[in-house]
């Protein structure tokens, strides 16, 4: 390894369950860059910011409830962050402090591996930095998204930041759509039995999205699988976003079968 050691953190309330420094982590050692990746909980996110110029740090990813609250710290963000109201990456740059969001683009990356999000109606379940990442992800791309939510109100507030169609949850098993995005945080570890949808109402949809990653397989994949969707699971998101994120900060391509890798071993000895 060569050169200074670089700093980065996660910030974040809670963060003690994230595996982004176990895998950021690895990519560093693996990349040859002497670098360390730390989670620190955020109460003072100005203070956090603050820090980030003192300390310094390089890099700051930014997890919940942060995303959107931190763009008013930072000296530029950029046009996708700005659109979906979120920033989950935050690179340092000689003092001058640049937002961005990966996870718009790791989602969309992870769908366009398997299908064409172009000229089709997605339903996205959720309003929160998820689902906005989703919706921008979708009309970036040339699909139709359509918000489901169990708050009324918050759908449909999201639903007008970018003039898209809501549909109330319970009209989800007679909407057209042919694809289902899970955007919520129902079935995440330790609530693994619960699935925001139905079962029954899973075979109208082609393929059925999950953005959690822990468990690696959620209720919800399972009963889409037993219904004979196609599915994308929640890991290729997590470690597309971390990617790309440590490609904003160093410019060189990380390990993404080595990241991919960690988590699953990881995510399988917890389940043991």
């Amino acid at each position: 390894m060569q050169g200074t050691m670089r700093h980065f953190a996660l910030f974040g309330n809670p963060v003690g369950h994230s595996l982004s420094p176990l895998m950021i982590n690895a990519a560093f050692g693996a990349m040859g860059i002497r670098a360390g990746y730390e989670s620190h909980r955020v109460d003072n996110l100005e203070l956090a910011v603050r820090m980030i110029r003192e300390k310094p740090l390089d890099g700051v990813s930014v997890t919940l409830p942060l995303k959107g609250a931190v763009m008013a710290f930072l000296d530029e963000v950029d046009d996708d962050a700005r659109a979906i109201g979120a920033v989950n990456t935050v690179a340092n740059e000689r003092g001058w402090l640049r937002g961005s969001n990966t996870d718009w683009s790791a989602l969309s990356a992870a769908m366009q591996e398997q299908f064409p999000l172009g000229g089709r109606t997605i339903a996205v379940l959720g309003a929160g930095g998820a689902a906005r990442a989703a919706v921008h992800a979708i009309l970036r791309a040339g699909g139709t998204p359509i918000v489901f939510n169990r708050s009324r109100d918050r759908a449909e507030s999201l639903a007008r930041w970018f003039s898209c169609e809501t549909q109330p949850l319970a009209a989800l098993g007679t909407t057209e759509a042919d694809v289902l995005i899970n955007a919520t945080p129902v079935g995440m570890h330790p609530h693994t039995e619960q699935s925001p949808v139905d079962g029954r109402h899973l075979a109208r949809f082609e393929w059925v999205v999950e953005t959690i990653y822990n468990p690696l397989e959620t209720r919800l994949l399972r009963e889409a699988r037993a219904a004979g969707c196609g599915v994308v699971a929640g890991l290729a998101m997590f470690v597309r976003q971390g990617a790309e994120q440590i490609r904003t900060w160093t410019g060189l391509e990380p390990p993404v079968e080595l990241m991919t890798r960690v988590v699953q071993t990881t995510l399988a000895k917890n389940r043991r």
